[in-house]
């Protein structure tokens, strides 16, 4: 599944995952801390939506 910023379109993808960010490959968007920032705008993860 992949999640996108709706500010700015940076993409999440739970394959992936966000090494530099410290999210390890196959991680679940429901896995990620709620305080997660989108790397490119900042805003919180209830900015982001099913790609």
């Amino acid at each position: 599944m992949k999640y996108v910023c709706d500010v700015c379109g940076w993409e999440y993808d739970e394959e992936k995952g966000y090494p530099e960010g410290g999210i390890a490959p196959g991680t679940k968007w429901e896995d990620i801390p709620e305080d997660f920032e989108c790397p490119l705008c900042f805003v919180g993860k209830d900015q982001f939506s099913e790609a």
